[in-house]
C-alpha cells in the first residue's frame, strides 16, 4: 500500500503543473537545496551555545531545563508546526528514571548528529546566493501568517531553528506506540482546531489550553504584583457581548507595544498549531510527504524523531530517485546505528550522492586533471569511454586502451595499416574502422585482434554497434552489416551515390546520411531501402535516430526531423549559420553543435528552439563535440575550451578546460563524459599543443 500511495503522489506531482523545466524556478530550487546544510549548521551551533551540548528529544530533558523551555517558546512564532505535548510537566515516574532519560538524551544527540551529517552531504551555495538569502531573510513568512496558509503550504515551510520535541509516556495506563508516536491526552472531546481530546467542551481560551493538557505550562509574569482593579476589569470584560469584546480587543491591541503583542502571540499561537503528520496513519503520512521535493523532505527530517523516521522511508526516496533518473540505490556502511530497528535509506543516500556530484560539476574545485600522453603528435580521431576504460583512436594507425582511474595506458592495439577514423565499444569488445578499408574486432582485456572484417573498398568512416551486430559506412558509398562474434558480413546496403558519412542502427532499422545530400532508411534483413529522405541541399554530416524520429544535420545549415515510418519531414530547424557537425537526442530534446560556434537546444516535437548557448562566454570557434544529460550540456571547440551550460536555462556555468594554447592552435577534438568523469582529447594541428587525454573527476566520497 505504501508503494502504491507514493507512486500516485509522485505521478500527480509530475502531471500537476510541475515547474522543473522552468528556468528561474530550477535555479531557485538548486540554491535552496544547497542552503540546507548552512541552516543545519547554524541550528546545531545555536543548540550547543544554549545548552552546552547537542539538544535531544529525550523525555524529561525539557522539564529539567527551564531556560531552554523558555527559549523554545520564544521561537514558537517562527515555527510552522509545533508539537505541544513535549512540554508537559514531568510526572513522578519520569523523574524517578533520570538515568534512563540521560541515556536517551545521548541517543538523541547521535540522532541529531546523523541528521546533520545527511544534510552536510549537500554543498553550500556560492557567495552570491548566500547574500541573496541574507537580503531576503525578512521575506520568510512568520508563524502569524502561517495560520491562514493552506495545509499543503504549511507542510513545506520549516524553520529548523525551532525543532519540535516529542515525549513518550510509558505510564501503565497508556499502551506504547511504535516509531515514537503517542496517543493524544484525554478521551472525550475533540478540539475544533486539532485532534486533541479533552473532557468537556471548552468555552474560553483557558479551557482550550486545559483541554490540550497545557493549562499548567503557561508562563506567568511574577516580577510585578497584579495591578489594582484587575479582577474588576476582567469581570467587566466578561459582562460584555461578543461584538463588544471584539471591539475592546481591537482597541487594546492598538495601544499595545510590539513586545506585548509578541507575548500574546507566544501564548495564543501554539494552540492553533498541530502536528497533523504524526496524527495520521503511517501510510497516509507517507502519501502526504510524497508531494514534497527532496529539499523539503530534508527539512522535515529535522522536525522531530517521528518525522525523521518517516522522511527516511526507502520507498519514498526511491520515487524521488526515479523522478531524477537515478537507477541504483547506494548502500553505505555506517559506523554506528542510531537506534535498534532504524534503517538508513539506500535510495536517499543515492539521491544525496547524485546531488553532490551535480554540485561538483557546477561549482566544485577543478582539480588538476590526469594527463594521458600518447599518439605522439598525431590527431585523436575517435574516443570511447565506458566504465573505467577509455579507448582512443588516432591517425597514427593505432588505438590505445587507458585506465580512467590510474591514467595508465593498459595496452596499444596495433594491426591497422592506415589511420583509425571510427570506433565503437561495448564491455570488453572494441571495433575500429580504418583508412585501410577494414574493420577490426578487439578484445580490450588482452589486446588481441579477434576478427578482421574485409569487404569495403574505401575508408570505413562511420559505424554503429547494437548488441552483436555492427553497421559500417564507407566512402565507397555502401553500408555493411557484420556479426562481431563470427566476423561474418551479413548484409550489404547499396543505394547512396557518394561517401556515407554517418549511420545509426537500433537493431531493426538502419539510417544513413551521405555526401549525396540524402538520408536513407533501410531494412537490413531484406537489404531494401524503405525511404529516401530528400530535402537537404548539401552534404549530411550528422544523424540521430530514436526508433521513431530521424534527425539529420547538414552543411546546408539546416536540421531536419523526419518520421521513420512514413519518410515525411516533420520539422525543418533553422537558425544555425554553418555546418552542424554534432548532435545528441534524448527523448524529445535535441542538442546541436555547429561550426558557427553556437549550440542550440530544440524540442523536436514542436520544432521550437528552446535555448541558444551563446553570449559573452560562448565559444570563439567551431564546436567540435558535445554531450548532455538532464542538467548540463558539455561542449568542446576549436578554441581550446570545454564549457559547461545549464540545459534548462541555457546559461553558461563555467569553463571546465581552458588550454593555454587556445586561440593559437590548441584544439579539443573530442569529449566523452560519464556521471562523474570527463575525458577530453586535445592537441593541435601546428604543434602548439601536445596530443593527450585529460581526465577530470567529479566524484564524491560518501563514507
Amino acid at each position: 500500500m505504501n508503494q502504491e500511495l507514493l507512486s500516485v503522489g509522485s505521478k500527480r506531482r509530475r502531471t500537476g503543473g510541475s515547474v522543473r523545466g522552468n528556468a528561474s524556478s530550477s535555479q531557485a530550487d538548486e540554491e535552496q537545496m544547497n542552503r540546507v546544510v548552512e541552516e543545519e549548521e547554524q541550528q546545531q551551533e545555536e543548540h550547543i551555545v544554549l545548552n552546552g551540548e547537542i539538544d535531544g528529544d529525550a523525555p524529561g530533558s525539557l522539564e529539567r531545563n527551564e531556560p531552554h523551555q523558555e527559549h523554545l517558546e520564544e521561537n514558537n512564532n517562527s515555527c510552522t508546526i509545533a508539537d505541544q505535548e513535549s512540554a508537559d510537566q514531568p510526572g513522578e515516574h519520569e523523574l524517578s528514571h533520570q538515568d534512563e532519560d540521560e541515556d536517551e538524551e545521548a541517543c538523541d544527540a547521535e540522532d541529531e548528529e546523523e541528521m546533520d551529517q545527511d544534510s552536510d552531504d549537500f554543498e553550500q551555495s556560492d557567495d552570491s546566493s548566500r547574500e541573496e538569502e541574507h537580503r531576503n531573510g525578512n521575506d520568510i513568512p512568520n508563524s502569524n501568517s502561517m495560520v491562514d496558509m493552506p495545509i499543503n503550504q504549511q507542510s513545506i515551510c520549516f524553520n529548523p531553528k525551532s525543532k519540535m520535541k516529542r515525549k513518550l509516556d510509558h505510564g501503565s495506563e497508556v499502551r506504547s506506540f511504535s516509531l515514537g508516536k503517542k496517543p493524544c491526552k484525554g478521551s472525550e472531546y475533540t478540539s475544533t482546531t486539532g485532534l486533541v481530546p479533552c473532557s468537556a467542551t471548552p468555552t474560553t481560551f483557558g479551557d482550550l489550553r486545559a483541554a490540550n493538557g497545557q493549562g499548567q505550562q503557561r508562563r506567568r509574569i511574577t516580577s510585578v504584583q497584579p495591578p489594582t482593579g484587575l479582577q474588576e476589569w476582567l469581570k467587566m470584560f466578561q459582562s460584555w457581548s461578543g461584538p463588544e469584546k471584539l471591539l475592546a480587543l481591537d482597541e487594546l491591541i492598538d495601544i499595545c507595544e510590539p513586545t506585548q503583542v509578541k507575548h500574546m502571540m507566544q501564548v495564543i499561537e501554539p494552540q492553533f498549531q498541530r502536528d497533523f503528520i504524526s496524527l495520521l496513519p503511517k501510510e497516509l503520512a507517507l502519501y502526504v510527504l510524497s508531494f514534497l521535493d527532496p529539499k523539503d523532505l530534508l527539512h522535515a527530517a529535522q522536525t522531530c524523531r517521528y518525522w525523521r523516521i518517516l522522511a527516511e522511508d526507502n520507498l519514498l526516496w526511491r520515487e524521488k530517485c526515479k523522478d531524477d533518473g537515478i537507477d541504483e540505490p547506494l548502500h553505505i556502511k555506517r559506523r554506528k546505528v542510531l537506534k535498534p530497528g532504524f534503517t538508513h535509506s539506500p535510495w536517499k543516500s543515492a539521491y544525496i550522492r547524485q546531488h553532490r556530484i551535480d554540485t561538483n560539476w557546477r561549482r566544485g574545485e577543478l582539480k588538476s586533471p590526469k594527463v594521458l600522453k600518447g599518439h605522439d603528435d598525431h590527431v585523436i580521431t575517435c574516443l570511447q569511454f565506458c566504465g573505467n576504460r577509455i579507448v582512443s583512436g588516432s591517425d597514427d594507425n593505432t588505438l590505445k586502451v587507458w585506465s580512467a582511474v590510474t591514467g595508465k595506458c593498459l595496452r596499444t592495439l596495433v594491426g591497422h595499416t592506415g589511420g583509425v577514423w571510427s570506433s565503437q565499444m561495448r564491455d570488453n569488445i572494441i571495433i575500429s574502422g580504418s583508412t585501410d578499408r577494414t574493420l577490426k574486432v578487439w578484445n580490450a582485456e588482452t589486446g588481441e585482434c579477434i576478427h578482421t572484417l574485409y569487404g569495403h573498398t574505401s575508408t570505413v568512416r562511420c559505424m554503429h554497434l547494437h548488441e552483436k551486430r555492427v553497421v559500417s559506412g564507407s566512402r565507397d558509398a555502401t553500408l555493411r552489416v557484420w556479426n562481431i562474434e563470427t566476423g561474418q558480413c551479413l548484409h550489404v546496403l547499396m543505394g547512396h551515390v557518394a561517401a556515407v558519412r554517418c549511420v545509426q542502427y537500433d537493431g531493426r532499422r538502419v539510417v544513413s546520411g551521405a555526401y549525396d545530400f540524402m538520408v536513407k532508411v533501410w531494412d537490413p534483413e531484406t537489404e531494401t531501402c524503405l525511404h529516401t529522405l530528400q530535402g537537404h541541399t548539401n552534404r549530411v554530416y550528422s544523424l540521430q535516430f530514436d526508433g521513431i524520429h530521424v534527425v539529420s544535420g547538414s552543411l546546408d545549415t539546416s536540421i531536419r526531423v523526419w518520421d521513420v515510418e512514413t519518410g515525411n519531414c516533420i520539422h525543418t530547424l533553422t537558425g544555425h549559420q554553418s555546418l552542424t557537425s554534432g548532435m545528441e537526442l534524448k527523448d524529445n530534446i535535441l542538442v546541436s553543435g555547429n561550426a558557427d560556434s553556437t549550440v542550440k537546444i530544440w524540442d523536436i516535437k514542436t520544432g521550437q528552439c528552446l535555448q541558444t548557448l551563446q553570449g559573452p562566454n560562448k565559444h570563439q570557434s567551431a564546436v567540435t563535440c558535445l554531450q548532455f544529460n538532464k542538467n548540463f550540456v558539455i561542449t568542446s571547440s576549436d578554441d581550446g575550451t570545454v564549457k559547461l551550460w545549464d540545459l534548462k536555462t541555457g546559461e553558461f556555468i563555467r569553463n571546465l578546460v581552458t588550454l593555454e594554447s587556445g586561440g593559437s592552435g590548441g584544439v579539443v577534438w573530442r569529449i566523452r563524459a560519464s556521471n562523474t568523469k570527463l575525458v577530453c582529447a586535445v592537441g593541435s594541428r601546428n604543434g602548439t599543443e601536445e596530443t593527450k587525454l585529460l581526465v577530470l573527476d567529479f566524484d564524491v566520497d560518501m563514507k
